[in-house]
């Protein structure tokens, strides 16, 4: 079984924010597959389902953005999964708005939600599927753009984006990290996707 944990904010003012397109993947992807996310447990919703030939259970923390390590590890010390057995799906300031790409291991380049489940699991071992949101027009305006909603001329361009990284998690599972990682991630650059695999 594979952990797929979507990041965000829970509740409706949050819910078309930047910072919350994990959760819009984990809904699409859920939607996709005909799981319901709705079951309360670990500080998340939880859903358990099968995503082709795996055994999934798509995971939404509850706990606000910045502590979302405190739910993920309940979820896998309870079904003694390791980081391994996890994928994360959550926005990125570093790639620009509409790309997904695929990475293992790093580090949290910033990202509070990251760094909340690198610090509760011992480190970054984990696969992530990163979601660009571009970066904010004016220099430290970083928590307030991505708290914004998308704007109405970029609702085509993330209903793309989101359907593009349910391709990715869906080729992670059925291929393997390193297929998915060269079909995906050379789309968005010519260099190497080995350069994307990073140890602690």
């Amino acid at each position: 079984m594979k952990i797929i944990a979507g990041l965000g904010n829970p509740g409706d003012p949050y819910r078309m924010t930047r910072h919350n397109m994990g959760f819009l993947v984990l809904d699409a992807l859920a939607e996709d597959a005909g799981i319901a996310v709705q079951k309360k447990k670990f500080e998340a919703l939880l859903g358990d389902g099968r995503i082709g030939n795996e055994r999934v259970l798509l995971v939404k923390p509850q706990t606000f953005m910045n502590l979302s390590g405190q739910s993920v590890r309940q979820v896998i010390d309870f079904y003694q999964k390791t980081a391994e057995d996890l994928i994360v799906v959550h926005d990125d300031l570093d790639l620009p708005f509409g790309t997904a790409r695929i990475k293992v291991g790093g580090g949290d380049g910033g990202h509070k939600g990251v760094r909340s489940l690198m610090d509760h699991l011992g480190g970054g071992a984990f696969t992530r599927v990163r979601l660009g949101i571009g970066k904010p027009p004016f220099k430290g305006d970083t928590e307030h753009y991505v708290l914004q909603t998308f704007p109405k001329a970029d609702l085509e361009t993330l209903a793309e984006v989101v359907r593009k990284a349910c391709e990715a998690v869906r080729e992670i599972l059925d291929s393997g990290v390193r297929p998915a990682m060269n079909r995906f991630n050379t789309r968005e650059r010519k260099a190497a996707p080995e350069a994307d695999i990073q140890s602690e």
